[in-house]
């Protein structure tokens, strides 16, 4: 963990992210007289080449972030919608009651480009130019691969070989996956972001080349791009080929915008989350849960007690119940579902053994949750133990994403979990340089439910990042990659520094959890009442009282679950703090 006096910081600031080359970005961000913001954006593209099995240009990209003139949280929705042409229809003529997780079928708008610039534009001090610029380097180049990169690869080589021929040229150029550390290069990448860039300075001014920048995207050569590759059929993980449904009015007619951010209180602590259109709520209800056990809460030498474990695993199976009945883009209850009297309502359903049921609250109505639900129970989806994705042979994924959090001197201060547009997601498009995300697989086909399918509409994402108020004032951002379990493993974190006492890095540090009793995100959106998931490092005791309270234990090992990173600034003084995750031997967190 590193740490900063503020009198010796002067512009500069703290990065923590999933990759040491995008944290590193950031600070040379900060180091150039840049802002958190600029550091943010620029640390976010370099992101796109050097965690491309987690994340893309094709993606989306969501935020929480306050200023340091206004420190109310606002959040930044960079998620685009579903085509106008996807319909529940189009699906059941074509014979399916789920949506594929690759392919071009389950794609959305691509929001990552918008929701960057606009960030940048509104908030940032530096010209697109001066952020892309490493991250076109990198790709133009050669960026070393992590081990993850190539395995990816290698689950989907078949696939690319025999359907995906443009993602078998990026790579697979010799027949093989990239080997670990090898440099990698994608020229086409390189090629489509310096004509974005070319387009965004053919006019003048900072605010107005960004500007430009994000129409080339979405009514020009891009756009154009993404709709004539759209219309080839290419395989899935149906077994079928099938073409995209994306329209060039579909790109043009949105852009990212900002939203006003959900704070929920905690007493000292104030959480910070996304609306009931994201996951995000869910954290914030298995912390209300839990605050009316703190008495029984408690970490022994950085290490969770199995009664802590037990309480908040049974915490998060009812909020997540409550997610799959209630939460999507559409009015969402969320006066209701975080209330003192509902919550009260739910706790007294957490017993001393672990529940096996799917059990959604009474919100003003009666919860409704999807018929396929019992066909889905127990289904085989690869394992969720490491919270990446898991890659099935047919591309199909059960995680995602990446992280990154920054805040500098001044007291700019943002979290967030760029995702989508991974390499496997679909197919590359080959003159662009990059593929399009998977994210509208998150749908029901079911019609009558928050998240059912209806063009024009966000699917229910897991990209959750966090914010944390401490008496009314900014302190901490944070967050994990990881789908569902994000708003999981970012409990573990809470409550080891908010209950435990531990700092940023060891409450990052210490050992995590995570249960799969609640329907997956992600195809084929299976679940498995019971399963609980942990590291080792809880102790034997600890694992063999889980399981003697009918919680099917999965150990995963000792360092497995997570990629948290966390910054954070004291309000008194000034400190910042950051703190990365030691999992993987890749999360980095710099400062000065």
């Amino acid at each position: 963990m590193f740490t900063t006096r503020p009198e010796l910081a002067g512009t500069y600031g703290m990065v923590a992210s999933t990759h040491w080359l995008a944290s590193a970005t950031g600070m040379a961000m900060l180091e150039s007289g840049g802002n958190a913001f600029d550091a943010a954006v620029a640390a976010g593209f370099v992101l796109q080449v050097a965690e491309p099995h987690l994340n893309g240009p094709g993606g989306q990209v969501p935020g929480i972030f306050v200023t340091a003139a206004d420190k109310t949280p606002r959040v930044l929705a960079g998620q685009g919608p579903s085509p106008a042409a996807a319909t529940p229809e189009h699906f059941a003529d074509l014979g399916l009651d789920l949506i594929p997780g690759s392919g071009l079928l389950p794609a959305t708008v691509p929001g990552a480009w918008d929701g960057w610039l606009l960030l940048l534009r509104d908030h940032g001090t530096k010209s697109l130019r001066d952020v892309l610029g490493y991250a076109i380097s990198y790709a133009r180049n050669g960026i070393p691969l992590v081990d993850r990169v190539g395995n990816t690869v290698s689950a989907v080589q078949q696939l690319f070989t025999d359907h995906w021929p443009t993602s078998a040229a990026l790579w697979l150029p010799d027949g093989k996956p990239p080997a670990p550390r090898a440099l990698h290069r994608n020229p086409a990448l390189a090629d489509t972001w310096e004509r974005l860039l070319s387009e965004a300075e053919s006019v003048s001014g900072r605010e107005a080349q960004l500007d430009a920048g994000r129409r080339a995207w979405s009514h020009g050569f891009v756009a154009e791009a993404i709709v004539a590759f759209n219309r080839q059929a290419f395989r899935d993980d149906s077994g079928r080929d099938h073409a995209g449904l994306l329209t060039g009015d579909d790109l043009a007619n949105w852009s990212a915008t900002y939203e006003d951010a959900l704070v929920t209180d905690l007493g000292e602590w104030g959480l910070v989350k996304m609306g009931g259109w994201t996951q995000g709520p869910a954290l914030a209800q298995q912390a209300l849960l839990l605050n009316g056990f703190r008495d029984e809460l408690s970490y022994v030498d950085g290490i969770p007690t199995a009664r802590t474990v037990h309480l908040a695993v049974e915490a998060a199976k009812l909020a997540f119940a409550d997610r799959e009945a209630w939460y999507g883009d559409t009015d969402v209850p969320l006066d209701v579902l975080l209330s003192a009297e509902y919550t009260a309502g739910r706790r007294k359903l957490i017993t001393d053994e672990a529940s096996a049921e799917l059990r959604p609250g009474f919100a003003g109505s009666a919860p409704k949750l999807p018929a396929i639900l019992s066909e889905l129970r127990g289904m085989a989806a690869g394992s969720g133990a490491t919270g990446e994705p898991t890659i099935g042979p047919q591309g199909q994924t059960r995680g995602d994403t990446v992280h990154l959090d920054v805040v500098d001197a001044a007291g700019n201060m943002i979290s967030l979990t760029p995702s989508g547009g991974w390499l496997q997601s679909s197919p590359t498009i080959p003159e662009l340089g990059f593929c399009l995300d998977s994210r509208g697989q998150m749908f029901w086909l079911e019609q009558g439910l928050p998240n059912s399918l209806r063009p024009g509409k966000r699917p229910r994402i897991t990209l959750s990042p966090s914010m944390a108020l401490r008496d009314g004032e900014p302190t901490i951002a944070f967050g994990t990659p990881g789908g569902d379990q994000q708003d999981q493993w970012q409990l573990c974190f809470w409550l080891a520094h908010t209950l435990g006492g531990l700092n940023l890095q060891e409450s990052i540090d210490s050992p995590a959890w995570h249960t799969t009793a609640f329907p997956s995100s992600f195809y084929p959106r299976s679940w498995t009442p019971r399963e609980l998931v942990v590291e080792s490092r809880l102790g034997r005791s600890t694992i063999d009282t889980l399981a003697s309270w009918g919680h099917d234990v999965i150990d995963a090992g000792d360092w497995a679950l997570g990629r948290l990173s966390a910054v954070s600034r004291d309000p008194r003084t000034g400190i910042l703090r950051a703190a990365a995750n030691a999992r993987g031997m890749q999360g980095y967190a710099a400062g000065r």
